[in-house]
C-alpha cells in the first residue's frame, strides 16, 4: 500500500478506507477530465498514431513532463480535484480502449464515412454537420471490428499513467485526484461485431474486461470517473425509429452491466459522468434529463457528474426540485461550458452553483464542467488560453458561492 499526501487529505492505496471529498466548509471544484494536449506531445502522437517512426523514450519523457505541467497548473489555478488530463490515452476518450483490449482490428474506411446511424440532429442539420465534419474529422479514421475474444491487456499502460499522475501530484495542494475511464455502453457503439453471437455476449465481455482498469485505478488510491456520453446521446440515434421504452430498456441493461463492473469497488471512490455529447451542435433532439434521471441514479456511485451549463440543458437544474439524491451521494453539475469560447462570468458561475446547493444542500454539491475540453489527442473545443480562463472563472465562482452559502 502506498500513501500519497496532498494538502487537506491523504490518498491511500488498496486496503484503506477513504471517503470521497465533499464541500464541507466551501464549494470544491473539479472538472470532467480530458484537457488540451500541448503541441509538443501532439507532434509525437501524430507520428505514433500514423504508424510512423518515433522516439519511444522521447515520447515517454514528454508524456510525463506534460502530465506534470498540466497537473501543476490545475492546482495553481485552484482546482481542488484534478485529473491527469487523460494525456496517456491514445485516439480519444472512448476509443483509447482499442490499444488496451484484445480482439479488435482496425480497418480502412471510405473517406467521409461515419460509422453508425446519423441520428436526428445530424439529419435535420445536415448542412451544418457537413461544415463541422470538414473542420473536425473523426478522431479515429478507421473501422473498429471485433474479431476475437475481448480481454484486458493494457495493464502496463495503466500502470504508467498511474505512476505519472502520482509523480505529478507530489507536493501539490489538492483535496484528492481522479482518473476518467470509459463505461461499457460507451465502448460498444460504432464497433462492428464479427465474433460474439449477440450484443448481450459482447456487452458481458466488455464489462468484464473494463473492470480490470476500474479496479487498478481505485486500488492505486484515485477516484474513478466513469465517462458515459453514449448513455444519453444514444437517444438521438435510436428514437425514432425505436420508442422511448425501447431506449430506456437499452439504457437499463447498460446500467446493470456497469454496476456489475463496479461490484466490490466502494461507491465513494466512484464518479459517474454523463453528457449529451461534446460536439458544438444544435442538440435539439437530446433526451430530457427528467426522462432518464431515475436510471442514472441507479448507478452505484458516490457522485454524479452531469452536464448543466449547456444552454440546451441549463434549465434542467429544476429537475432536482422533485428528484432527491440517494443518501450519501453528491452532484457535480457542469457550471461552465467546454464548447463555447465565451468565458462565463464568475457571478453567473456562482448563481449556477447556488441553484443546486439550495436544493440539494451545500455539502452535496461540487462545481464542475460540462465535459472535457479535448475529446482526444488532436481535438480541442476552445483555445488553451480560454480553457484556463474558464477554470479561473470556475474557481472564482465557487469562492463567491461559498461566501453566500456559508455566510
Amino acid at each position: 500500500m502506498f500513501i500519497l499526501a496532498v494538502a487537506g487529505s491523504t490518498v491511500r492505496g488498496a486496503g484503506s478506507k477513504v471517503i470521497m471529498k465533499t464541500s464541507i466548509d466551501r464549494v470544491l471544484t473539479t472538472h470532467v477530465g480530458s484537457l488540451i494536449r500541448p503541441q509538443v506531445l501532439q507532434d509525437i502522437m501524430r507520428a505514433k498514431q500514423g504508424g510512423q517512426p518515433y522516439d519511444k523514450a522521447a515520447y515517454e519523457s514528454c508524456l510525463k513532463e506534460s502530465i506534470g505541467e498540466v497537473v501543476r497548473r490545475q492546482a495553481e489555478t485552484g482546482i481542488d480535484v484534478p485529473s491527469d488530463g487523460e494525456f496517456g490515452k491514445a485516439i480519444s476518450w472512448n476509443q483509447y480502449v482499442v490499444e488496451r483490449l484484445s480482439g479488435f482490428e482496425l480497418r480502412d474506411i471510405p473517406k467521409g464515412y461515419r460509422p453508425g446511424l446519423p441520428g436526428a440532429d445530424r439529419t435535420r442539420f445536415k448542412e451544418f454537420y457537413a461544415e463541422l465534419d470538414q473542420r473536425e474529422p473523426m478522431a479515429n479514421p478507421k473501422l473498429v471490428a471485433c474479431v476475437g475474444p475481448v480481454k484486458y491487456i493494457g495493464q502496463d499502460i495503466v500502470r504508467r499513467d498511474i505512476e505519472n499522475f502520482k509523480a505529478a501530484l507530489k507536493g501539490l495542494k489538492v483535496e484528492e485526484a481522479f482518473m476518467p475511464v470509459v463505461a461499457p455502453s460507451s465502448v460498444l457503439p460504432d464497433r462492428k461485431n464479427e465474433y460474439y453471437k449477440n450484443e448481450d455476449d459482447w456487452r458481458e465481455a466488455i464489462t468484464e474486461a473494463m473492470r480490470v482498469e476500474y479496479k487498478m485505478i481505485v486500488d492505486a488510491g484515485f477516484v474513478l470517473q466513469i465517462d458515459d456520453a453514449r448513455a444519453a446521446n444514444a437517444f438521438d440515434r435510436m428514437v425514432p425509429p425505436a420508442s422511448m421504452d425501447e431506449y430506456r430498456r437499452w439504457l437499463a441493461k447498460f446500467v446493470e452491466s456497469l454496476n456489475l463492473a463496479l461490484e466490490g469497488i466502494p461507491e465513494d471512490r466512484i464518479r459517474y459522468h454523463i453528457c449529451w455529447g461534446s460536439w458544438p451542435g444544435p442538440h435539439v433532439s437530446d433526451v430530457a434529463l427528467r426522462d432518464i434521471v431515475d436510471l442514472i441514479l441507479k448507478v452505484r456511485t458516490g457522485a454524479y457528474v452531469i452536464e448543466s451549463a449547456n444552454p440546451r440543458h441549463e434549465h434542467e437544474w429544476q429537475v432536482w426540485k422533485d428528484v432527491k439524491l440517494p443518501a450519501g451521494r453528491i452532484l457535480i453539475p457542469g457550471v461552465i461550458s467546454h464548447a463555447t469560447n465565451v468565458v462565463e462570468h464568475p457571478e453567473l458561475v456562482s448563481e449556477r452553483i447556488q441553484r443546486f446547493a439550495r436544493l440539494l444542500g451545500r455539502e452535496n454539491v461540487m462545481a464542475g464542467t460540462d465535459c472535457g475540453f479535448a475529446q482526444g489527442t488532436f481535438y480541442r473545443r476552445v483555445h488553451p488560453s480560454i480553457m484556463w480562463a474558464k477554470f479561473e472563472a470556475l474557481v472564482e465562482g465557487a469562492r463567491l458561492a461559498s461566501k453566500e452559502l456559508w455566510s
